[in-house]
């Protein structure tokens, strides 16, 4: 473990705010979550003076850790939660495994219980998964098409991302090259494009407990229903990436994700960046630099913005955006129904489907209403009510007890969908909230509510008072179509000197680090060329 990671993040000042005032700095990154400083790492690398501002006393942004509960000894990451999209050449390049980062694959990668007392799994194994199937009675239709389903997102990352040029690491490719990358497969196409996940589930199963099983991955994070256009697509952006060499799975990071952040932030300090937390910027000025909270002036040449880009926005001088670039910013999308539920159990809780069984706690479980219920859920959502019919579980402790009392376990649960502007407002109704999440835990799992001994809800705006998100939105905006590719906001805004490296930009949303990989590159060929100055 390095030391940051040993501290939590929490690095605190390098200098007195004085000193780092006196420098004139290349490059000054707001915000210190995992893509910021991954382009720190490699504006560092290049050789370039670097400075990141943290306003949290602590670095690492979504994929952090936190200490939420009375007993101190539990560790929680708070939002993100499992590790499925880090790209790999960051990882190498970065020596992030050297670094403390530790990856266990999840098995099952999805466990879900029904009604009726039996489960769903998708285990690493796939003669297991088949078998499991053949045991609950689908047809051998459902059967090859459940299997058919699977495989057409495989093939579209393959072709995407394995290929001649990786279409994350690059500039977003238009509609056109994408398309071609794809043989102008129409099936394909629409999963890009234009289909709901139910749609592209209809076309490949008929037993209504696959489309219930697997609709969740289409709407993770997503403001909408199953059966809303793009959903597909929010799949696929969720299983185009490998872990430990395996393709389109999850794991766990030991300590939880935020060893994640932990281990780029001893990257970009090692390659000659400065790290510096409570220390917030409240003016971007372009051509002159960041001005802070206490009104200090830190020179730099360029700014790149870690912040959301409402955020971004809101730090600018009016008159320094150009008004289609501003209009463009006020329309970005970031509603966001997602809730965390983060708890400390006593004891792990006793599932219907498998009682006496612990081998869910190594997995991803998704506890769940159904597909239609989702939908309806949604409209609920959207009217202003909480309606959570949708959770995904995972048990840190599982793999790794390190964050946690010894005997103890730490559950979170990714929920959706309650909204921002709840009716009544959060503070009144999140006891409320809280008790449907624990009813639909229940709902499978009965004796759960005697397992909880501590518990945290938060909504979209407890998101984003933590983590300074506009929204609460954790991918910083929606991931379907209409935001993503050429879509999706660009590194270079429209301000000189003034760069984009958060989840806004191409590829997307989640614990991926490439965004700020590419907008390091951006920033450097702007400088005009690279300076080798450290490994």
């Amino acid at each position: 473990m390095n030391d940051i990671a040993a501290r939590l993040g929490e690095v605190g000042l390098p200098a007195p705010v004085a000193e780092l005032a006196a420098r004139h700095w290349d490059v000054v990154v707001v915000g210190g979550g995992h893509n910021g400083l991954t382009c720190a790492a490699y504006l560092a690398r290049a050789g370039r003076s670097v400075l990141v501002l943290e306003a949290r006393s602590r670095l690492g942004g979504a994929a952090t850790l936190d200490r939420p509960f009375p007993d101190q000894r539990y560790v929680v990451s708070p939002c993100a939660y499992v590790i499925g999209l880090l790209d790999q050449t960051v990882i190498d390049e970065l020596r992030l495994h050297d670094r403390g980062l530790e990856v266990y694959l999840a098995d099952p990668q999805l466990w879900i219980p029904y009604d009726d007392g039996t489960a769903f799994a998708q285990w690493m194994d796939h003669d297991r998964t088949l078998n499991g199937l053949r045991e609950l009675g689908f047809s051998q239709k459902d059967i090859d098409g459940y299997v058919a389903y699977e495989d057409l997102f495989d093939q579209i990352r393959i072709r995407l991302r394995k290929g001649a040029v990786d279409t994350w690491a690059v500039d977003a490719p238009g509609r056109a090259e994408l398309e071609e990358l794809l043989g102008h497969e129409r099936l394909m196409c629409d999963v890009l494009f234009e289909a709901s996940i139910s749609d592209v589930l209809d076309e490949f199963v008929t037993d209504q407990r696959l489309k219930d099983a697997l609709f969740g991955q289409g709407i993770i994070g997503t403001y909408a229903g199953p059966r809303d256009p793009g959903t597909a697509a929010v799949k696929l952006m969720h299983f185009a990436g490998e872990v430990l060499g395996h393709g389109a799975v999850w794991g766990y990071v030991r300590g939880g994700m935020g060893m994640v952040s932990f281990a780029i932030a001893d990257a970009a300090r090692d390659a000659g960046a400065v790290l510096a937390t409570g220390l917030a910027v409240a003016e971007v000025l372009p051509g002159e630099g960041v001005r802070l909270d206490d009104g200090t002036l830190i020179r730099c040449g360029r700014v790149v913005s870690n912040a959301d880009p409402k955020r971004l926005l809101g730090m600018l001088p009016r008159d320094a955006v150009p008004a289609p670039y501003r209009t463009r910013l006020e329309e970005w999308d970031i509603r966001s129904p997602v809730v965390k539920f983060n708890a400390a159990l006593h004891r792990l809780p006793s599932w219907t489907a498998a009682p006496g069984e612990t081998f869910m706690a190594l997995g991803v479980v998704d506890v769940t209403t159904g597909l239609d219920a989702a939908q309806r859920a949604f409209a609920t959502c959207d009217a202003g009510e909480p309606a959570v019919g949708f959770g995904e579980i995972y048990v840190q402790t599982g793999h790794d007890p390190t964050p946690a009392p010894e005997g103890r376990h730490l559950m979170s649960i990714f929920g959706q969908y309650a909204p921002y502007a709840l009716t009544g407002g959060w503070e009144a109704r999140r006891d409320e909230v809280a008790r449907q999440f624990i009813d639909l835990v229940a709902r499978f799992a009965p004796d759960f509510p005697d397992c909880l001994e501590s518990y945290e809800v938060l909504g979209p705006p407890d998101i984003e008072a933590r983590t300074g998100l506009t929204g609460g939105h954790i991918f910083q905006g929606e991931v379907r179509p209409d935001q993503m590719w050429t879509n999706r906001l660009r590194p270079r805004t429209e301000i000189p000197g003034v760069y984009l490296c958060g989840a806004a930009t191409h590829p997307g949303g989640s614990v991926i680090a490439l965004n700020g990989r590419n907008a390091a590159r951006a920033v450097l060929a702007d400088i005009g060329g690279v300076t080798t100055r450290r490994r």
